[in-house]
């Protein structure tokens, strides 16, 4: 997966352009979509609540007219002051007195000329939605009922009896629904009844004498819903200040209180009722109800659910659409772009006869043709320099090589007529071994040899001087197991040492020491070969920094063996090989150097130069 994920997506810009774009791309319509599906669901949630609403004005309308009609008649009986005086006799006394009352009046010709109980039955017969007309007497406490088809009937209801009296006398709104105890005493028990409640007042003192209660059929209220001429969509409810309910558009909920009062009383326009519903409030404080328009969420999705599956379809086809012209003339770039980076991995492993047949003559086409063109130009070129250059390096190595061998002779046997001449000593014999061994690897004829050869002949070389010196002198030499088989120059590491014998080892001490270490990383060997000798001064270190890699027959001696160390690493390497030297005056130096780790294999690719 991770190879996939390396080769189709991280190293191919061409696909990462694709996916940045295709992110883009569905990002940008997925976002249009999103606000073009929100703004038409919004058109038309807000269309259906604004229907809803003219559909709450006229049930409110219904009702307020309702209410309106007995408030009118009740001041027409204010009018008329016969009638007027009449009715608060029949609500002050008993009903046989006001019998009595009504016989002398129409003798004595004191009379209204109208029956105070027929003109309450001419209300009730020419309005059909009316279920009950009751007049209440405050001081007598009867219930005169006047019901449909003539039927009425006189309750006494004294406090000591019922509790009507005193439900009566409780503070109610215009609009509510029937009272329980009225209910029971005229036995109407239909739900579906709204009840309009108007005070009668004495017209001389205002005191009030009774009241009168109609009951209105709520079925009477859809009438104003049966005008709209479409499918209804939602539920539409009036309430009483305590949750009645005095209407409702669903049939689900006469009879009791409502089970979500408090919630669809709240000033949020979407509340969690049996489902999660849009409401709409239209309050009467005058009369005390307050009418409510339930939308449910999921009947105004039904409605917008074409458009928003239209939007979304089309969504996905320009997406499509946007996405694939472009993928495949990107990707047939990328074809051809692929075609000149084989063709250039070819030439990296030596083939320079590859060619790329590409007849277009756009940017890529273009490219090609200037590839084939380096190409030519470049198989003239190694033709014409590049052999002629190898061999002029082959000759450099050579001379470095053979001015490196009778230096080091010299210092060596140096070294041991000394030993030779102070002592006579038994310990001559390993030297001369150590020696025998060293001139055994320096005659073989090889530019490059393994890293352990190389650490062996270095150890043995400092054997020597370890002898020589006894306990004043220690060394310390570390590798990677994994270099041993890596390929390095050879006499690399004597030069460095050598210097450090000749120049930094501080004879008259007893605590010289150097170390040599080999590390692997990132696939480069870097040697660093460190002692606490004399040290270089800041000026001399300057000095022998500038003059490496710039060999002249007049520079010192002193510097020969890095300047040969620093030059070989370069011809064999090129600039992959790396030398530099630091150096404290009383401290000691290091130097370190680095070079491919490569083994005797892959040094095939690697110019050799052999020493003659």
């Amino acid at each position: 997966m991770k190879k996939l994920y390396i080769d189709a997506i991280k190293n191919n810009l061409f696909v990462k352009i694709m996916l940045v774009f295709a992110v883009i791309i569905v990002c940008a319509t997925a976002t249009l979509a999103y606000f073009t599906v929100d703004y038409m669901s919004q058109s038309v949630a807000d269309n259906e609540l604004e229907k809803q609403k003219m559909s709450m004005e006229r049930v409110n309308q219904q009702l307020a007219g309702k209410a309106h009609v007995v408030q009118q008649q009740v001041q027409d009986i204010y009018r008329d002051p016969s009638f007027s005086y009449s009715l608060s006799y029949l609500l002050k006394h008993s009903f046989s007195e006001y019998m009595n009352f009504k016989m002398d009046s129409y003798y004595n010709n004191l009379g209204s000329g109208v029956d105070d109980l027929d003109f309450f039955k001419k209300m009730i017969e020419n309005d059909v939605d009316i279920a009950n007309m009751l007049l209440f007497s405050s001081e007598k406490q009867f219930l005169y009922m006047f019901g449909q088809s003539n039927l009425t009937k006189l309750y006494q209801t004294q406090a000591s009896k019922s509790y009507v009296p005193d439900a009566m006398a409780l503070e109610s709104s215009v609009v509510s629904t029937p009272n329980p105890w009225v209910r029971r005493t005229i036995g109407q028990w239909d739900d579906k009844l709204f009840s309009v409640r108007v005070h009668i007042n004495e017209v001389g003192t205002l005191s009030n004498v009774g009241q009168l209660l109609v009951f209105f059929q709520a079925d009477a209220l859809k009438t104003a819903l049966a005008s709209e001429g479409r499918d209804r969509r939602g539920n539409i409810l009036i309430l009483s200040g305590d949750g009645q309910v005095i209407f409702d558009s669903s049939d689900r909920y006469y009879g009791k209180l409502y089970p979500y009062v408090d919630k669809i009383k709240s000033v949020d326009s979407i509340a969690l009722l049996e489902e999660e519903s849009y409401i709409s409030m239209l309050p009467s404080s005058s009369l005390g109800y307050t009418v409510f328009g339930i939308m449910p969420k999921r009947e105004v999705e039904a409605i917008y659910a074409p458009m928003k599956n239209a939007v979304i379809a089309a969504s996905f086809a320009f997406i499509l659409i946007t996405i694939s012209i472009p993928s495949f003339v990107v990707f047939n770039f990328s074809r051809r772009t692929n075609r000149i980076i084989r063709s250039m991995r070819r030439v990296e492993t030596g083939d320079l006869t590859i060619r790329i047949v590409d007849e277009k003559e756009d940017e890529i086409g273009q490219l090609s043709q200037g590839f084939n063109k380096m190409l030519d130009e470049l198989s003239r070129h190694i033709d014409r320099v590049y052999v002629a250059e190898l061999k002029q390096k082959h000759t450099e190595f050579a001379a470095l090589q053979a001015r490196i061998n009778p230096h080091f002779l010299y210092n060596t046997l140096e070294v041991i007529r000394m030993r030779a001449l102070s002592h006579g000593a038994a310990d001559v014999s390993e030297m001369i071994y150590s020696l025998a061994v060293l001139f055994k690897s320096f005659v073989q004829q090889q530019t490059v040899v393994t890293m352990e050869e190389e650490l062996e002949n270095c150890r043995l070389y400092l054997e020597l001087f370890r002898i020589r010196y006894k306990d004043r002198f220690a060394y310390f030499i570390a590798c990677d197991p994994e270099l041993k088989d890596r390929m390095m120059i050879k006499m690399s590491l004597q030069p460095i040492v050598e210097n450090y014998i000749v120049h930094g080892l501080r004879s008259e001490e007893e605590d010289n020491l150097i170390k040599v270490t080999a590390t692997l990383e990132n696939d480069m060997v870097t040697i660093v070969a460190e002692d606490n000798g004399t040290g270089i001064s800041k000026e001399r270190l300057e000095q022998i920094k500038r003059s490496l890699g710039k060999y002249t027959v007049q520079e010192q001696e002193d510097s020969l063996g890095l300047r040969s160390v620093k030059e070989r690493l370069e011809l064999i390497y090129g600039k992959d090989g790396r030398f530099d030297i630091e150096s404290v005056q009383g401290k000691g130096t290091k130097i370190i150097f680095s070079f491919p780790a490569l083994r005797k294999g892959e040094m095939e690719n690697v110019p050799r130069i052999s020493s003659r």
